[in-house]
């Protein structure tokens, strides 16, 4: 069997990387883990709940360093993790610095890529920065194309990409597994308990917005939203801030204190789903929640101006509201007052697929052994 090097180092990159990891080790390849290492602290607990072991961890965080000082790091580090594992293909996954770095530095060493969510584009090579650039780029050199769906396989058509191969979204074969662990076992009593504060009479909104482009005045307006949402309406709105200092001061400056907001760190894995399960409303600029969130049937309304996922838009499961202040405002109000449009989120399914993407992506794999 081949061996196989799984490269990724942010939270959204883990719980989309994990369930391939688990299904490869089912099917006896030879499996590595390198972490990057910028999500450390958040991503440990959902490694320890999907017991999923890194065999390389990098030493290259440095407290407000540039973009080219981060990749060049990862470059130079990774030289030495690919020596010592010698994989016959390294994965990665999405488009976050990691993404492009390691993918760059397997490149450069002449091992084939494996790349789990290609194809994703706004064209515009600013938005989401960098991610944007860094998904075209490891396009560029990456032997398998793993495709969400037929819209991300024509968007790597039109480039001239090869070896496309459609498999739906692994995000959603990690929500199917962690919703088994949540309801079999205590995990959701003790959830129950640990966030006893709610008042379950009142509509729940969870919100996550820590992207780079969306810092300083757009997380204004985001948080000016929230702010009159909770003095206007009968809800409890549920926040937890990114550790990011960009994030995390802006958030505090203008919502702590506020009776009906609940600022919280950084939640697990586990929680945020059983979260997304409870709630009314779901406000993100997350693409991993873009594709989870339709699986809840519930009102998705997007905190950006443009998005790389324009199948669930166009499936009517998300609105892009962007971070206009009295945009926010007003699609909140209209989820919470207007019942067909509330419900006129849950009509149509996922696009993001069945949760067999895992299984899809090991297959075409050793089909090419």
């Amino acid at each position: 069997m081949k061996k196989l090097l799984f490269c990724f180092g942010t939270r959204p990159e883990a719980i989309k990387m994990a369930p391939v990891i688990l299904e490869a080790k089912s099917q006896g390849f030879d499996v590595d883990v390198c972490l990057t290492g910028q999500h450390r602290e958040m991503i440990a607990p959902f490694l320890d709940f999907f017991q999923i072991n890194e065999n390389y961890t990098l030493n290259v965080m440095r407290e407000n360093q540039s973009l080219n000082t981060l990749t060049s790091a990862i470059l130079s580090e990774m030289d030495k993790v690919l020596a010592d594992s010698n994989p016959d293909i390294v994965f990665v996954q999405g488009d976050t610095t990691s993404t492009f770095a390691c993918s760059l530095a397997a490149f450069h060493n002449r091992i084939p890529v494996a790349h789990i969510e290609a194809g994703l584009r706004t064209w515009d090579v600013n938005s989401p920065f960098p991610e944007e650039a860094n998904r075209q780029m490891t396009s560029a050199y990456s032997t398998y194309n793993f495709a969400p769906t037929e819209e991300t396989k024509e968007n790597l058509l039109k480039e001239g990409r090869k070896n496309i191969h459609v498999t739906g979204n692994t995000s959603i074969d990690a929500l199917k597994i962690t919703l088994e662990k949540l309801n079999t076992g205590s995990i959701k009593e003790e959830l129950n308990k640990k966030y006893n504060f709610l008042n379950n009479d009142r509509a729940l909104i969870i919100i996550t917005s820590h992207r780079r482009e969306n810092h300083g005045e757009p997380l204004v307006q985001i948080c000016d939203a929230l702010q009159t949402i909770a003095e206007q309406e009968d809800c409890e709105i549920v926040y937890p801030v990114h550790l990011n200092p960009n994030v995390k001061n802006i958030v505090e400056g203008k919502l702590k204190g506020i009776k009906n907001i609940h600022l919280l760190p950084p939640l697990e894995y586990k929680e945020f789903i059983w979260f997304m399960e409870r709630a009314h409303i779901i406000l993100t600029d997350s693409g991993g929640v873009q594709e989870e969130g339709p699986h809840f049937k519930k009102p998705i309304l997007v905190l950006r101006e443009n998005t790389e996922r324009p199948e669930v838009v166009a499936s009517g499961a998300t609105k892009l509201v962007g971070t206009n202040t009295k945009n926010i405002i007003k699609y909140v109000k209209s989820c919470l007052a207007n019942k067909d449009f509330y419900e006129s989120f849950s009509k149509n399914g996922n696009p993001y697929g069945d949760g067999t993407a895992s299984k899809k992506i090991l297959k075409v794999i050793k089909e090419n052994e």
